[in-house]
């Protein structure tokens, strides 16, 4: 039978720092403020000419480098994104498939929000323990800058830009594969968190009157009690499922939106300060790009070894959210 193994991490953040006192000077609020609320204190703004699939292409460089896997060998590409670089199509990983000159795969985007990742891995398990596919790219890639209004202190304080990429392979070893994937969805919040305008349910002819409608809106404080209640409860669940205990979690990786949030979770799975990875004080919230960017982050700093296991969990727009069991399995020790 064959398994799925989380093989390599790759991310790309690009160089614009915007910090909280550089927010201050565009709309009313201060670095007490907005740290006091959200953990974060900066956050990585794309250039004006970088889009979602250049750091989408430059992440998974960096991973496909790092997993031992050939190029020619990837079979799919699937990028999480909710800011691709065009509305609808071509799909964003079939750009970021031509630039790495991958040999024609299966390549598609995955809109779930901040849970797009989670939702991807969850994918590229199951095609390569259906068989169909052996070794499958997957890209969490956001350019937020280019769906956020700087106008609106409660969106613009949170969302920055970066991509993360991990490479999933075939394997026979049960030892190495995904251990389990929880994934699930509830439309009844979608107004929650939302870009109103742009899609079918909305008048094209009256876009350019409504342009504000295209940036990301959210409703923050109800987001911020359905996300812990919610998180927790998967969390404890997947957990129990797997009969794993949460002190056997080596690296507790949340989506990075909200350190109140981490923290509540955090407090709930009893997990203690050195398991859990922290990122968002630096890069904000990323959305799909916010696991795959923090793992890559212990990663680079020696902290991630092989064989450890990793909680991702996460919860976005739509409202999505997920968790999952996954081994860091390098072909490369």
């Amino acid at each position: 039978m064959a398994y799925a193994a989380f093989r390599s991490i790759g991310a790309y953040v690009p160089q614009k720092v915007l910090t909280n006192n550089d927010l201050a000077e565009m709309v009313d609020t201060s670095d007490e403020w907005i740290y006091k609320r959200t953990g974060i204190k900066e956050r990585r703004i794309a250039a004006k000419e970088e889009k979602t699939s250049d750091m989408g292409t430059k992440a998974a460089e960096l991973a496909i480098e790092r997993s031992g896997v050939p190029r020619e060998d990837i079979d799919l590409v699937v990028c999480g994104t909710i800011s691709p670089d065009y509305f609808n199509m071509p799909a964003t990983a079939t750009i970021i498939s031509n630039n790495l000159g991958l040999n024609s795969p299966m390549a598609f985007d995955m809109s779930a929000a901040c849970t797009g990742f989670i939702y991807s891995l969850s994918i590229a398990k199951a095609f390569v323990e259906s068989g169909m596919k052996k070794n499958v790219l997957v890209v969490g890639a956001e350019k937020l800058s280019a769906i956020t209004d700087f106008t609106d202190r409660g969106t613009c304080i949170l969302f920055g830009d970066g991509a993360g990429a991990a490479v999933i392979s075939a394997t026979e070893n049960k030892e190495e594969a995904i251990i389990d994937i929880h994934t699930a969805a509830d439309g009844a919040y979608a107004d929650l968190l939302m870009t109103p305008n742009g899609g079918s349910g909305s008048q094209h002819d009256a876009l350019e009157s409504e342009a504000a409608g295209c940036y990301m809106q959210m409703k923050g404080n109800e987001t911020f009690k359905i996300a812990v209640r919610t998180l927790t409860k998967d969390v404890k669940e997947i957990l129990a499922h797997n009969n794993i205990e949460s002190d056997s979690i080596k690296h507790f990786v949340p989506h990075q939106a909200n350190l109140r949030i981490i923290k509540a979770v955090g407090d709930a799975l009893k997990m203690k300060k050195e398991q859990v990875v922290l990122t968002v004080e630096k890069y904000g919230n990323t959305s799909g790009a916010s696991i795959p960017m923090a793992i890559n982050d212990i990663y680079e700093k020696g902290e991630l070894k092989a064989g450890e296991l990793m909680l991702l969990d996460a919860f976005g727009g739509g409202l999505t959210w997920g968790s999952a069991l996954v081994p860091f399995s390098p072909l490369k020790k």
